[in-house]
């Protein structure tokens, strides 16, 4: 089943028919505007336009759209900045113009070495998941003491290695390394870990598989009725307590998934969500946002964050305007 039959067949839970994208609800001549919701930002959103000029101006042009909460991305452990800034001056930044500091995304380093090399250069032999857990914890320590200093509440992790988890027995490996990084940062700062996927964790491996399949995810015949998804082993393999997920609706359903069945099946582990669409939220008609923003409120839940991706178009500010009155619009969204 390819990407296109499955947008187009899926359960209208989260995702709009596309073969149905015009014929649109009518909208409203004069949309009621509410800028006193809880919207969130992920930063990631805005590239290098956060920084260009004065922080303190974008982050009021933020402010304006009615976004009230940020989750960061551009932390720089070696340097304890974020965008090239001191924690200090970013979080006065924030706080002049009345933006909370909720979460943030960080990487540690570990993870990623072998994955990429110089042109013409090998690449290193990464080394294996069980093999990094006393790394994991060092790296950890002082970024969650970075974070402290922030007042943030949820410090996540937002992506696996790529093409590293290829049976079940690698995503178990990997759930330790997500428990190991939970208890860290909760007994260094109390600060809550949580972990965000991409479509790639909605692949399926199983105990002998030799590469993870995105695909068929329906019917297991790609794998076999044994065939786990790999978002289930890190939920199954994690402690509640230490490892909370934060589900990105848009990645989800380019993993060939329903949010909204996530949102139902895994209610008790999935706290925060990432708002993205192809671009523009509301835009393609692919998404169903209503249903996504009702299950997520009545499962007890607050926070989300707007991500919007090609981050170096010089459109990002245009762009996050146009998807804040979206939500700013829509009757769903409190």
């Amino acid at each position: 089943m390819n990407r296109r039959n499955f947008l187009k067949g899926a359960s209208l839970l989260s995702l709009g028919a596309l073969a149905a994208c015009q014929t649109k609800e009518a909208v409203p001549a004069e949309p009621v505007i509410n800028t006193n919701k809880g919207l969130g930002l992920q930063t990631y959103t805005l590239g290098p336009e956060l920084y260009a000029g004065n922080l303190s101006d974008n982050l009021a042009r933020i402010r304006k759209m009615g976004i009230k909460n940020l989750e960061l991305a551009g932390y720089n452990a070696s340097s304890h900045t974020i965008g090239q800034l001191s924690l200090e001056d970013f979080k006065k930044a924030a706080e002049d113009n009345d933006l909370k500091i909720v979460s943030s995304h960080v990487t540690p380093d570990v993870l990623m070495a072998g994955l990429f090399s110089r042109p013409g250069a090998p690449a290193p032999k990464p080394k294996a998941f069980k093999d990094m857990v006393d790394e994991i914890k060092e790296f950890w320590k002082p970024v969650a003491e970075d974070h402290a200093k922030l007042g943030c509440e949820y410090l996540v992790q937002p992506m696996m290695p790529p093409m590293r988890v290829t049976n079940i027995g690698f995503a178990k490996d990997f759930a330790n390394l997500l428990n190991v990084s939970g208890e860290t940062v909760k007994a260094t700062s109390g600060i809550q870990f949580g972990y965000h996927n991409h479509n790639m964790e909605m692949a399926k491996v199983t105990e002998t598989s030799t590469a993870a399949v995105l695909g068929d995810l329906f019917s297991g015949m790609a794998l076999g009725q044994d065939a786990k998804i790999i978002e289930d082993v890190y939920m199954d393999n994690t402690d509640p307590a230490n490892v909370i997920f934060e589900l990105d609706v848009y990645w989800t359903v380019m993993g060939q998934q329903d949010p909204v069945a996530w949102l139902t099946r895994r209610a008790d582990r999935i706290k925060m969500l990432h708002i993205k669409d192809f671009m523009v939220l509301g835009a393609s008609g692919a998404m169903n946002f209503k249903n996504i923003f009702e299950k997520f409120y009545a499962n007890g839940n607050k926070y989300f964050f707007i991500e919007i991706e090609d981050t170096n178009s010089g459109k990002q500010f245009e762009r996050l305007e146009q998807s804040a009155l979206f939500l700013n619009t829509s009757d769903f969204v409190i």
